[in-house]
């Protein structure tokens, strides 16, 4: 079963969706977390491998969370709700999962005698640095574990919560190769609210970008997702590149919004409500399916390359240690990744 590794340890008999399995559930009354409910669980893997058909630079990866806080309402991780038993639009955005164990079980796996110290690609579902982590700590245990195996890594984020771990990064950063990236599909921030409630602000994420660097660990800049006739135009793709350059980015690739099913709903739905006058445009354009045609991201690509060239991207960067690499580079299709 396909969930498996997320039953409780000592649990027998078949298997069953994780929330129904005696999962302890947390809530908090404090204004961050109102309304949430927090589903711990002592997972029994934690380092997963990407299935074959997935077209991503990387072949593992950490997600210590189920849901997010960000709440981004076009999140291609929220199907992955409803194999819990949860549903992908509002229990998505206020019902996690905690693998409150995810430091203990990286650390076991790196020392099992078939791990072969492979890259491990985290905030590639959903993030790491979402509000709950300053409540669950869970990352710096996991960025020691890695360090204590030299075990290449990467991180994803739109949380600036990053920051709190930057020691750990640079410790990391000494012994194996480390790379971040923040996710900043607009500038706009009024945008940015609507679309992503619970991040902290794209200008944030970009000063975020510019800190990681100043400390020394390579920080680019994924473009996603970038958002048909919300925040493609010419003058606000230009503006977005502009402000990464002078944020010393190392890079920038964009992403053109996808919707998967799960997503797509969801994001439709924000779309009648806030956007009616988009809806038709947006069932014209997504008629073939859950991507985009060809042209139109191989057009929003092209600009963004040729912008970065523009004004210079990655040419500011600060210096780097010489193990540290820019975060992987996208897979050749356009794919949306989590969000950030």
């Amino acid at each position: 079963m396909r969930w498996d590794h997320l039953r409780l340890d000592g649990d027998e008999g078949p298997a069953r969706p994780l929330i129904e399995r005696g999962a302890v559930a947390r809530t908090f009354d404090t204004p961050e977390f109102r309304g949430m409910t927090f589903y711990e669980v002592r997972a029994r893997t934690v380092v997963n491998k990407v299935p074959e058909a997935s077209r991503v630079p990387f072949r593992w990866t950490i997600n210590p969370y189920r849901g997010c806080t960000h709440a981004c309402n076009y999140c291609f991780a929220r199907k992955s709700h409803e194999y819990l038993d949860l549903d992908a639009g509002a229990d998505f955005d206020s019902r996690i999962v905690v693998k409150v164990n995810a430091a203990e079980r990286v650390r076991a796996e790196l020392a099992a005698p078939r791990w072969r110290g492979e890259h491990i690609a985290m905030g590639t579902n959903v993030d790491c640095y979402q509000r709950a982590e300053g409540r669950y700590r869970l990352m710096p245990g996991i960025i020691a574990a890695l360090a204590e195996a030299a075990n290449p890594f990467s991180i994803l984020t739109k949380g600036s919560l990053i920051l709190r771990d930057l020691p750990l990064l640079r410790e990391a950063a000494a012994r194996t190769q480390v790379g971040t990236a923040v996710s900043v599909g607009s500038l706009d921030r009024d945008l940015g609210r609507a679309v992503e409630p619970g991040a902290p602000p794209p200008r944030r994420r970009l000063e975020v970008c510019a800190a990681l660097n100043e400390a020394g660990i390579g920080c680019g800049v994924l473009m996603g997702p970038v958002l048909p006739y919300l925040s493609d135009s010419p003058a606000q793709l230009e503006a977005a590149v502009r402000q990464i350059a002078d944020a010393g980015a190392t890079s920038v690739s964009a992403i053109t919004l996808h919707l998967r099913p799960g997503a797509r709903e969801w994001f439709l739905s924000w779309l009648r409500e806030h956007h009616p006058e988009l809806v038709v445009p947006y069932a014209r354009l997504y008629r073939g399916g859950a991507y985009a045609p060809r042209d139109y991201q191989e057009r929003i690509a092209r600009r963004v390359g040729d912008l970065a060239a523009k004004y210079g991207v990655g040419g500011r960067a600060a210096h780097r240690p010489a193990r540290t690499p820019p975060p992987p580079s996208p897979p050749p299709r356009p794919q949306q990744i989590a969000l950030l």
